[in-house]
């Protein structure tokens, strides 16, 4: 079972990957590779299905930042201590599954849902290469700002705490 300190803990660290992670998406543009919004992406799929847009931008990036809240809290209760390596090359490794999920099952489906089909790792998108590595260059910043906030804080998993 995970402590309440460390549920905190990581809930904070998720929240400050989760911003970096949008940070990167954003400024990314300016090295030539495409501007990710996802909380626009997610505040789409959610109005889709809606003659109105009864959902703003704030609801999408709120489930933004939970989705984010999420993959913290998955790392820190199944994979952290499963994972080799010091808290970089952990950052990197997680950053890289994020990623490859993303492509293969996330985008492809969130895309669906908002009426613009991406396919499998942004295949129909105008620039799938680019896609793919802004996809990569976010996730790893998300990984790499995950495993130093969870490093700063004291956080290696739930195995050895007791309840």
């Amino acid at each position: 079972m995970i402590s309440s300190s460390t549920f905190w803990r990581t809930v904070i660290s998720g929240i400050l990957a989760t911003f970096a992670m949008a940070m990167i998406a954003f400024l990314q543009g300016g090295f030539g590779l495409p501007t990710i919004d996802v909380g626009h992406i997610l505040k789409q799929s959610f109005n889709y299905v809606h003659r109105a847009e009864p959902y703003s931008i704030a609801w999408g990036n709120f489930a933004y930042f939970i989705v984010g809240i999420k993959l913290a809290l998955i790392w820190v209760v199944f994979l952290q201590k499963r994972v080799p390596g010091n808290w970089f090359v952990q950052g990197i490794i997680y950053g890289f599954i994020i990623s490859l999920v993303a492509g293969l099952i996330v985008a492809p489906l969130a895309s669906r849902a908002a009426g613009e089909p991406f396919g499998l790792f942004y295949a129909d998108t105008w620039v799938p290469g680019l896609m793919i590595l802004a996809g990569i260059s976010m996730h790893i910043g998300y990984g790499f700002v995950l495993s130093l906030c969870l490093k700063v804080a004291g956080v290696n998993g739930i195995e050895n705490e007791s309840n």
